[in-house]
C-alpha cells in the first residue's frame, strides 16, 4: 500500500484523538459516577458497584470543592444534576480554563490561578477553600472534585514558606525532569491542601472526591497530590527526592527548613490511613487514559484498522520514548502482509523533558520531533502525540504529528529538525512545519497520548 498523504493521515490522528477526549470529558465522567433517585444521592465505583449513598435531606448544606484543568465542568455537571440543593462551592482551574459564557456555574464559584507555576491567584483562592473546609460540620455533604494541575493551582503553603520560594522550587523540578510523583511527594509536604490534608480540615462532614487521574498507575494518593487521600510518602520520602537532583544547596532555605524539621519530628506529618477522617471519605476514578485509549481504539476499528493498545503507563525521556514508539511499530509493520488490515497502535502515560536547551516546545511536541527524525527513511508509519489537557507545556499546543518520510520535505523549506530538537525548541519548528496540534483547551486532562497508524509496506 502506498502512503496516504500526509493531510489524510492527519485528518485519521484527529478524528481518533478527538474520541478519546470525548471519552473523558470530565462533565459526562461526573455524571456516570453519581445517580440521583428522588431524594437519594448514589455515588458509583469504577466497577460499576455503588461506593456511597445518602439521602440527601439528612445534610444541612451541600458544598462543592475542587480544583484542576477540568474543574469547572465537572462543577457545571454537578450543579445540573443537584441543581439549587447546592449550597456553594469554589474550584480553582488553570487560567482560560473557565466555562464558556452562558455556561457559567450559579452556586459553585470558579476562579482562576497559575499552572505549571503556582501564583498568588492560587494562592488565595486555595486558601479559601482550606477556610470553606474547616467550616464544615457533621451534617454537611462535601463533594471535591479533582483533575490534573490541582496540585500547581492550590499552594495553600505552611504559613513559613513564601510562595515565592515554592515557585522556584516548582521551577527546579520541572527543568531537572523530576516525575510527577515525585513533584508531589514534596508539594504534599509543603501544603495545608494537599496530601489529605483538606480531609482532615474538613473533618467530621462527609466527602465524596470525584477524581480524574493525570498519573501513570492512577495512585489516587498522586493525582492532584490527593487531598482527600490518606498519604502514604513521608518526609524521608522528600529527602530522596532531593537528594537524588542535587537539591539540597539549591532549593530556597525555608522549604529546606520544613522538610528538615519534619525529619526530626517537630513538623507533624501529612495524615496516614488511621485517621479517623478518612472513615467518613468515599473517592472513585471517574476517568482515565485507559478509557480514553478504549474509546480511540473503538473509533479505530470502526475506520477499518485493527487497534492494540501497547501501555498506558508511558514513561521516560520524551524523545528515547518516541525512538521506542516507532521501534514498536516498525516491528508491527514487519508481521503485515500487502492486504493486511493497517493497524492502530495506542500508549498513554506521561514523558519526562530534561530541559538543556532555552527553546520553545512540550514533552508531548518533543515527542513528535524526535519521531519525525526516527521516521526519515520508513513508508506507511504516521502518528499523532497528544497532551490531553490542550496545553503541552506552557505552549498554546496540544503535541504534534510526525510523518514516514517527511524530514526530507523538512530540511527542503529550510528546517533544522535536529537542531531544534537539542535546543529543546520544538514548537517552532512544527508550527512552520504545519505539523502542530493545536485543540485549544479541552478541560480535561488524563495525561499524554500517542496514536500510531501502521499500514503494510
Amino acid at each position: 500500500m502506498t502512503d496516504l498523504p500526509p493531510c489524510q493521515a492527519a485528518s485519521e490522528l484527529r478524528r481518533l484523538t478527538d474520541a478519546a477526549l470525548s471519552a473523558v470529558a470530565p462533565d459526562g465522567a461526573v455524571l456516570r459516577h453519581l445517580h440521583l433517585d428522588g431524594g437519594k444521592l448514589t455515588l458509583i465505583d469504577e466497577s460499576g458497584a455503588p461506593a456511597w449513598s445518602g439521602r440527601l435531606d439528612a445534610y444541612r448544606r451541600i458544598r462543592v470543592l475542587g480544583a484542576g484543568k477540568g474543574a469547572a465542568p465537572m462543577a457545571a455537571a454537578l450543579e445540573n444534576l443537584l441543581g439549587d440543593r447546592i449550597s456553594d462551592g469554589l474550584v480553582i482551574v488553570k487560567y482560560g480554563h473557565d466555562l464558556p459564557e452562558g455556561q457559567r456555574t450559579r452556586h459553585i464559584r470558579i476562579k482562576e490561578g497559575g499552572h505549571p507555576v503556582p501564583d498568588e491567584a492560587g494562592a488565595a483562592a486555595a486558601g479559601e477553600i482550606v477556610d470553606m473546609a474547616r467550616d464544615s460540620r457533621e451534617d454537611d455533604l462535601v463533594l471535591c472534585t479533582f483533575t490534573g494541575g490541582a496540585s500547581a493551582l492550590t499552594p495553600a503553603l505552611h504559613p513559613e514558606i513564601p510562595l515565592a520560594d515554592m515557585q522556584r522550587l516548582t521551577c527546579m523540578l520541572l527543568e531537572c525532569g523530576a516525575t510527577i510523583h515525585e513533584i508531589n511527594t514534596l508539594r504534599k509536604h509543603l501544603s495545608r491542601f494537599s496530601g489529605g490534608s483538606l480531609v482532615r480540615a474538613a473533618f467530621p462532614a462527609t466527602v465524596l472526591g470525584l477524581i480524574v487521574s493525570d498519573v501513570v498507575g492512577d495512585d489516587l494518593d498522586v493525582i492532584a497530590s490527593g487531598p482527600t487521600v490518606p498519604d502514604p510518602s513521608t518526609f524521608a520520602d522528600c529527602l530522596r527526592v532531593v537528594e537524588h537532583y542535587g537539591l539540597r544547596w539549591k532549593m530556597p532555605q525555608s522549604i529546606w527548613a520544613h522538610i528538615e524539621g519534619g525529619l526530626q519530628g517537630r513538623t507533624p506529618e501529612t495524615p496516614k490511613a488511621d485517621e479517623p477522617a478518612f472513615g467518613r471519605v468515599r473517592n472513585v476514578l471517574v476517568a482515565s487514559v485507559k478509557q480514553a485509549l478504549e474509546a480511540a481504539a473503538d473509533e479505530a476499528a470502526r475506520c477499518g484498522f485493527v487497534p492494540r493498545i501497547l501501555t498506558t503507563a508511558m514513561s521516560g525521556e520524551a524523545r528515547r520514548t518516541a525512538a521506542q514508539l516507532v521501534a514498536e511499530a516498525r516491528r508491527a509493520q514487519a508481521g503485515l502482509r500487502p492486504g493486511d488490515a493497517p493497524l492502530c497502535l495506542l500508549a498513554g502515560g506521561e514523558t519526562t523533558v530534561t530541559i538543556q536547551g532555552s527553546g520553545k516546545g512540550g514533552r508531548n511536541q518533543e515527542m513528535a520531533l524526535a519521531a519525525t527524525l526516527e521516521l526519515a527513511d520508513d513508508r506507511g508509519i504516521d502518528l499523532i502525540c497528544v497532551g490531553t489537557d490542550g496545553t503541552d507545556g506552557p505552549t498554546d499546543a496540544a503535541g504534534g504529528y510526525a510523518f514516514s518520510g517527511d524530514l526530507a520535505r523538512l530540511r527542503a523549506i529550510g528546517l533544522h529538525p535536529k537542531e531544534s530538537l537539542d535546543a529543546n525548541d520544538s514548537y517552532p519548528l512544527l508550527l512552520k512545519a504545519g505539523t502542530l496540534l493545536r485543540t485549544g483547551p479541552t478541560r480535561t486532562n488524563v495525561m499524554d497520548m500517542a496514536i500510531m497508524l501502521v499500514r503494510p509496506k
